[in-house]
């Protein structure tokens, strides 16, 4: 039987979701805490692979067991219990055997969070700009997105992608104000996959683009390259948050 996770969790605390030999991981813990409770190694799936340092408002994993899970409430109590404060397993949901947490997502959503003000409180969940950002500038190039079917140029390098190909849905900044009342903006960003660096790679590159350092046709230039040196900085990692995760309906 097959089991999905919706999970929460905060990517200061790890090396990002995948399970590497010397660091501490999200997909890692999760996996040692489930397995003590199932009383077996119980490998789980995810719906992707955040790096070092972002953070998840939404993300699903599967594991398969054996026989029904008779008390979901329970068990999810023991296990957010065994992985820590960092992460927040949030529901347990029964779905079909063949079901896949990664293959069956029809689309993910990333947000990456801009504060024009130096707040130490959001110092772990948001980028500071000391200036102020040509939000409508940004959101012309961003609309370009639209029409790319190439990511090249903001894939990381020397990755095992077999295709830089990503249908990008939505694209656009807005004005925000954080829980302290500063204001900033956000970056919401939605397609069917992403690349391995490529949101923040996008973000660093419009940054840019909001800075008057370049302008629409340069942006577009870039995406036509497909040469990851063209475009801008990878941004840091704290401000981004892999936000949703979609799955055909009835699905969960």
């Amino acid at each position: 039987m097959r089991y999905f996770f919706k999970l929460a969790y905060d990517g200061g605390a790890f090396h990002g979701w995948q399970r590497q030999p010397n660091a501490s991981s999200v997909q890692q813990t999760i996996e040692e805490a489930l397995s003590t409770v199932m009383r077996r190694p119980t490998p789980i799936v995810g719906a992707g692979r955040t790096d070092t340092g972002v953070h998840a408002r939404c993300m699903y994993a599967h594991f398969d067991v054996d026989s029904p899970i008779a008390d979901a409430g329970s068990m999810l109590r023991g296990l957010n219990r065994l992985v820590g404060r960092a992460i927040s397993l949030q529901e347990l949901i029964e779905v079909a055997p063949d079901a896949h947490a990664r293959f069956d997502a029809v689309e993910r959503t990333y947000r990456y969070f801009v504060s024009y003000s130096k707040n130490p409180f959001m110092r772990d969940r948001s980028w500071h700009s000391p200036t102020r950002l040509d939000i409508e500038a940004m959101n012309k190039a961003a609309a370009l997105l639209l029409d790319t079917e190439d990511f090249t140029s903001f894939a990381k390098l020397h990755t095992d992608n077999k295709t830089n190909i990503c249908d990008v849905r939505h694209a656009e900044w807005t004005p925000s104000t954080d829980p302290y009342g500063c204001e900033g903006i956000v970056f919401e960003i939605s397609a069917d996959r992403f690349l391995r660096n490529m949101v923040r790679a996008v973000v660093g590159t419009l940054v840019d683009v909001g800075r008057h350092r370049l302008l629409h046709d340069g942006f577009a230039e870039i995406i036509r390259k497909q040469d990851r040196c063209s475009a801008g900085t990878s941004m840091p990692p704290q401000a981004l948050f892999l936000w949703d995760v979609k799955y055909p309906q009835g699905m969960l």
